[in-house]
């Protein structure tokens, strides 16, 4: 048996490429967009792609599994399980509970797994020339390590109402399949620290089931309902907004983009109509450079594993932006945008010289240390805005401070002041930056970013208040 886990940081998102060496045959599960690297993996092991799957129909990624098809020719196996309303539209082999199919010589059964969606599905493989026993799970959003699948996205994400608690009540359910599987077997997620899809995901890439048994919070509530229930649904994290429309486009049929574009670098002329008509532009240099210099009206989304995650909050799938990045830089930006279906990318210039070069002039950001928010905390006109999360507010936060999510900042600018001064911040000032280029963007003029954040109030011995 070949074995390759592929994983995105900028996503945390795994995938896989397993293959049966003596067959030349290999199947890929849970692909990501840009599926070059897997036509690369396969070349390198003279197997072809013969089998792709899918753990259930993705709300964080846009996946590649029908690129990956149409490159290969490859077969679909889907999930055929949740009932009406969570089908695939488009030609695939459906699966259901107690399937099995073979890939050369692996075997992989199918258990249906529902509780982060209805019709999440994981692959349990047998590498049957080596044993008739079962070695590995792929579990997509069931299992993570340290964690389970959160059931509420369909709620939060997309919009239907109720499913929460019915989707806690299965995953419960799910959770006592899983226990009674053997000890020894392997487990390989679908993510990994830093997704969206659960709120303690460990670290590393893979587990066992005796492991979670042992260590995994949601198998310490093996009788009782009620109190996994109401665990797994409270303090989750504020679902990106562009996961609803992942969880469309992974349905349906839709365009495909079997390779990486290539960005238009736009003229000083170019840049000037397009910006003049509203066009957004993502200045993705460092927070730091930004602060220094950036074009008015320019949103700070840093080039960084999140850029793709923040992207998502701002933009609109129907409307087309512009990237101020490196060219050295471009590829991995569009790879981490074509990731979430945002393709619609007018072009690209190279730095903010080419607003200079058009007579015009750069703004600096108000950037404040810690002795001068204290300075600051001595007036009472000035409103202090939490950028974080809202478990992150509540689990401790300077007094006074407003909370507004920065994914959510430009939708309720009304909870900010335009009339008095505002500071702004977050854990370590990556949000900030967003939300300070949010506001400045939004007609707010007395804005200051306490760029430290949470972080260093905290490392300092400031106070802090919980609710």
């Amino acid at each position: 048996m070949y074995f390759q886990h592929v994983y995105d940081k900028s996503l945390a998102q795994a995938s896989y490429f397993i293959g049966c060496q003596k067959a030349g045959v290999a199947m890929v599960i849970d692909p990501k967009r840009d599926v070059d690297i897997y036509l690369e993996i396969a070349a390198q092991n003279k197997m072809k792609i013969t089998h792709i799957a899918e753990t259930h129909i993705h709300a964080d990624f846009l996946s590649g599994s029908r690129e990956l098809a149409a490159l290969t020719g490859a077969q679909l196996y889907l999930s055929d399980e949740g009932g009406e309303g969570w089908l695939y539209e488009f030609p695939h082999n459906g699966l259901k509970d107690g399937d099995s199919f073979m890939v050369g010589n692996l075997k992989f059964d199918v258990l249906h797994t529902p509780g982060h969606t209805p019709e999440s599905i994981s692959f349990l493989l047998t590498d049957t020339p080596a044993s008739p026993e079962p070695v590995m799970l792929f579990t997509g959003d069931f299992v993570f390590v340290g964690d389970v699948g959160r059931p509420d996205l369909l709620e939060k994400a997309a919009g239907v109402v109720g499913t929460k608690e019915a989707g806690a009540k299965e995953m419960y359910k799910s959770v006592q399949r899983f226990n009674a599987l053997p000890d020894y077997i392997q487990v390989w997620p679908g993510h990994g620290a830093g997704s969206a899809c659960g709120k303690a995901l460990g670290a590393v890439p893979s587990s066992t089931v005796g492991y979670e048994k042992i260590r995994n919070w949601a198998f310490q509530y093996q009788k009782d309902e009620n109190g996994f229930v109401k665990y797994l649904l409270e303090d989750q994290p504020e679902p990106p907004k562009y996961f609803a429309m992942m969880k469309k486009l992974n349905k349906v049929d839709r365009p495909l983009l079997t390779e990486v574009p290539k960005l238009k670098k736009l003229s000083a002329a170019e840049f000037k109509a397009s910006f003049d008509k509203g066009v957004k532009v993502i200045d993705t240099r460092l927070k730091t450079e930004f602060a220094e210099g950036f074009i008015p009206g320019t949103y700070n989304i840093q080039g960084n594993n999140s850029f793709a995650t923040w992207c998502g909050w701002i933009l609109n799938y129907d409307e087309p932006f512009i990237l101020l990045a490196e060219e050295s830089k471009l590829e991995d930006l569009t790879r981490k945008l074509m990731r979430i279906g945002l393709d619609n990318i007018y072009g690209y210039v190279e730095n903010v010289k080419v607003w200079e070069d058009l007579g015009n002039k750069l703004e600096k950001a108000n950037i404040i240390s810690e002795p001068e928010l204290k300075q600051i905390m001595q007036s009472n006109h000035t409103q202090y805005v939490d950028l974080r999360g809202e478990a992150e507010y509540k689990s401790g936060h300077i007094k006074g401070a407003d909370h507004v999510f920065v994914g959510t900042l430009e939708k309720n600018l009304d909870k900010v002041k335009k009339d008095q001064q505002v500071v702004v911040f977050c854990q370590a000032g990556d949000r900030s930056s967003i939300g300070y280029s949010i506001l400045a963007r939004n007609g707010y003029k007395n804005i200051k970013n306490y760029s430290g954040g949470m972080s260093e109030w905290i490392n300092k011995g400031n106070p802090v208040v919980t609710e």
